[in-house]
């Protein structure tokens, strides 16, 4: 049993973690060439992204020189809504991400009170979304929008690998993957129906934690970063 131990409001409180996954690929236009200039001269000089390595954007700057962006934002929000979300994603805090593969990891110790609404916004690089304790994975072009829970561990690795390597990504080919992320609340009640999150399955572990977790059959675990299985914490 994999349990999510997040912080609402000044307390913490705990829930299953998610294995449902939502996913789709949407109609969505092309970034114009200035833009995609803009975003490889970031990732390439600013940011000089590592294989494996996720980092944020900036996304003012992205939207003065993207005039399809809140056509995007709207892809997103009629798909989310026709989920059963409408309205989370307005009121959701956004950012503009890049990852050049992306090793695993969960995001349950950071965001454990929400999940993430993603759109990948580049053609398609040979990459998928990974989520190995599900073997489920979801080839990443543009369009691809993808709604699943933080503490459900998840990698962005080559098409057709079995795990994360760096080698996979030579340093002479674009892997770089740009997209836009949402933060949704979990205990919206929207949200936890679509991912079927059940709520308070362990408050007696709850009340005496300080910091959000993740635990397995109750013992504290991390995500092998090469090949997304869960192992004991030292």
């Amino acid at each position: 049993m994999l349990t999510s131990y997040y912080w609402s409001d000044d307390a913490i409180r705990s829930r299953c973690v998610s294995d449902v996954v939502l996913s789709d690929t949407l109609d969505i236009a092309p970034p114009p060439a200035r833009l995609l200039a803009d975003w490889q001269r970031e990732t390439s000089s600013n940011l000089a992204l590592e294989p494996g390595d996720v980092e944020v954007m900036p996304l003012a700057r992205a939207q003065f020189r993207w005039p399809d962006y809140p056509r995007c934002v709207q892809a997103a929000s009629d798909w989310t809504g026709a989920l059963g979300l409408p309205g989370v994603l307005a009121a959701s805090d956004v950012a503009l991400m890049a990852c050049r593969g992306a090793r695993y990891h969960h995001d349950g110790e950071r965001y454990g009170g929400a999940a993430f609404c993603n759109l990948f916004l580049s053609e398609d690089r040979g990459l998928d979304l990974h989520f190995p304790s599900l073997d489920r994975r979801i080839p990443l072009r543009r369009g691809t929008a993808v709604v699943f829970d933080t503490g459900q561990p998840h990698g962005v690795i080559r098409r057709g690998s079995s795990g994360f390597n760096v080698a996979d990504f030579a340093p002479d080919e674009d892997w770089i993957q740009i997209f836009l992320t949402w933060e949704l609340p979990i205990e919206d009640a929207r949200v936890g129906d679509a991912l079927r999150v059940t709520f308070d399955v362990d408050p007696s572990t709850s009340s005496q934690l300080d910091e959000e977790h993740v635990l397995l059959n109750g013992e504290r675990v991390i995500v092998c970063p090469d090949s997304g299985r869960w192992r004991q914490a030292e």
